[in-house]
């Protein structure tokens, strides 16, 4: 929701320049290939083609839209490759921009997918939301920040979604479920899966480790901040797990970045770094917002500015504000892990934050020690 640019554009023009059709030769084989998202401010996903012999591997799928099937199968055939080549669909994430066009090639092709097994869960709740069982996690969150009135706001919004969802497809289970450090041997480079949970639960990440190259999905973008928990099955940790995750790219060493949206960069640590101190500093902003009086996730949303123009939450459409408060509870349960705020849930199931209570030094008296007994000492033999 937040966005911080690490290197400003000379234009809103060049910001974009990464969306325009065509691919991208990265070199030993590997090539970028932007699917269109229409009528979404991110513009486009970056599919990775990984090109061999006897097919092509790649890195996240797209959205199944005609425009993006259409626009895949005229890149792989500059490629020499036909959507038949496709081999594999390692997939970030389950977010229907990454998966699925993966699930509706998979019906009359020979691709084969692959999804990190974090994301069982939300793959659960999309079925249970599309069978009326109970509302996507994101809407049913509103109501414990405070936000029942947005909550009504987006269920209007998304009520023709749900009821006529586009794409139409079954939210079929991958081919293959990825474990955290599972090694992927595609011949022509070795990739390792790692678990990187925040942006979903199930969120991994490719290292080519030999190639110095991090297909790093939505979990590091380039220009943006990638919303935080944002799924149908949501969760408290979600930013803790994102801080943790971000953390651990740091201990690998540096590699080019691959991300999911945005252009290609040199180095994936510099981006992290900006992205760890932007949390720190959305952290300080959202404690001093919730240093007085109790409040809720929607109005220490309302304290705090969002966008890069700094504009009120009032201002924002509202699935933005959705994000934005969701970001922002994610925020605060960061700070009532560390200690620094406490969480109180009323009897109606609405959570308010305000400065945890100082722990009372330890006044009880100390418990006597039993008196120390020398060890009986064992007798030398005389010499």
């Amino acid at each position: 929701m937040d966005h911080v640019t690490s290197r400003p554009p000379a234009s809103e023009a060049d910001r974009h320049a990464w969306a325009e059709p065509g691919v991208e030769d990265l070199g030993a084989g590997l090539y970028r290939i932007p699917l269109p998202l229409p009528g979404d401010a991110l513009k486009a996903v970056n599919v990775y083609a990984i090109a061999g012999e006897d097919g092509v591997d790649l890195i996240d799928a797209g959205m199944a839209l005609a425009q993006a099937r259409e626009r895949l199968a005229e890149a792989l055939g500059k490629l020499g490759f036909g959507l038949g080549d496709i081999r594999n669909f390692f997939i970030t994430h389950i977010h229907q921009d990454h998966y699925t066009l993966a699930v509706e090639l998979r019906t009359t092709l020979r691709g084969q997918i692959a999804l990190g097994e974090g994301e069982r869960t939300n793959m659960e709740a999309i079925r249970a939301v599309g069978m009326g069982r109970h509302e996507p996690g994101f809407i049913e969150m509103l109501h414990a920040m405070g936000a029942a009135d947005l909550a009504d706001q987006v269920r209007r919004l998304m009520s023709p979604r749900l009821a006529d969802p586009l794409p139409r497809l079954q939210w079929s289970d991958p081919d293959r479920w990825l474990a955290d450090g599972a090694t992927l041997d595609l011949r022509t480079r070795t990739l390792r899966v790692i678990h990187t949970p925040g942006h979903t639960r199930g969120h991994v990440v490719f290292h080519d480790e030999a190639g110095a190259s991090l297909f790093a999905g939505d979990h590091v973008l380039p220009h943006i901040t990638p919303s935080i928990g944002f799924q149908p099955a949501i969760t408290r940790t979600a930013l803790r797990d994102y801080l943790g995750s971000l953390r651990l790219l740091l201990a690998l060493p540096d590699s080019r970045l691959l991300p999911a949206h945005g252009p290609v960069r040199e180095s994936t640590h510099d981006r992290v770094i900006e992205l760890l101190a932007h949390h720190e500093s959305r952290l300080e902003r959202t404690l001093e917002v919730a240093s007085g009086d109790p409040v809720t996730a929607y109005q220490a949303a309302s304290a705090i500015p969002w966008t890069r123009r700094q504009r009120k939450l009032a201002d924002l459409d509202p699935m933005n504000q959705l994000l934005a408060v969701g970001e922002t509870a994610a925020h605060l349960e960061v700070l009532v892990f560390r200690g620094q705020l406490a969480r109180h849930t009323s009897a109606e199931g609405v959570d308010t934050y305000a400065p945890a209570s100082p722990q009372p030094p330890d006044t009880r008296p100390a418990e006597p020690r039993a008196p120390r007994t020398p060890a009986p000492r064992t007798p030398r033999p005389a010499p």
